[in-house]
């Protein structure tokens, strides 16, 4: 019975079956699958409302009042075309994004550090950095020198001038 399907369609001329074909199969299996499913259900109780008494009122489905509301609507419509644009929605949390973000940089210093750390392995490259560094460290501290003066009160300047030549003419004098 369930092969009756194939018979009605036939096969084409080189023999293969065609995609129809296998839809009237389907169906065919579908329906048997039905009266199957009729048998079993004599057994089982009827509902009232599929007798077509008028008088009794028939349920009707519930409406799903998220899937009603019209936001809902729009977000689905949006998120339809955007995945047929292919458009990716970040869906990564605040947090996770600055903890890549670290990550990344961590991973790049570290980067920057090895290859430093390749080209300066003579030991010439090495004393060259660390007089680098200690004129970097000189310079900084010159810079912070003038920053202090700059922000001292002038009063306080005139007095650190006139105690040192108050002590160069105590020494001058001893």
């Amino acid at each position: 019975m369930a092969h009756r399907g194939w018979e009605q369609v036939g096969t084409p001329a080189g023999g293969t079956r065609t995609r129809r074909g296998m839809l009237v199969k389907s169906a065919s299996l579908y329906s048997d699958l039905q009266r199957d499913r009729a048998e079993i259900g004599s057994i089982m109780a009827q509902p009232d409302y599929l007798d077509g008494n008028p008088d009794l009122i028939r349920p009707k489905k519930l409406m799903n009042p998220i899937k009603a509301s019209k936001s809902h609507q729009e977000l689905h419509r949006e998120l339809l075309m955007n995945h047929k644009r292919g458009l990716v929605i970040e869906n990564k949390p605040e947090l996770q994004k600055v903890l890549e973000h670290r990550r990344r940089e961590q991973i790049i210093r570290q980067r920057k550090e090895e290859e430093d750390a390749k080209i300066m392995q003579s030991p010439f490259a090495q004393e060259l950095r660390k007089r680098q560094l200690r004129l970097e460290q000189l310079e900084r501290e010159q810079e912070e020198l003038k920053e202090e003066q700059e922000n001292t009160p002038e009063f306080i300047k005139v007095k650190e001038n006139l105690r040192r030549t108050s002590t160069l003419s105590e020494e001058k004098a001893a």
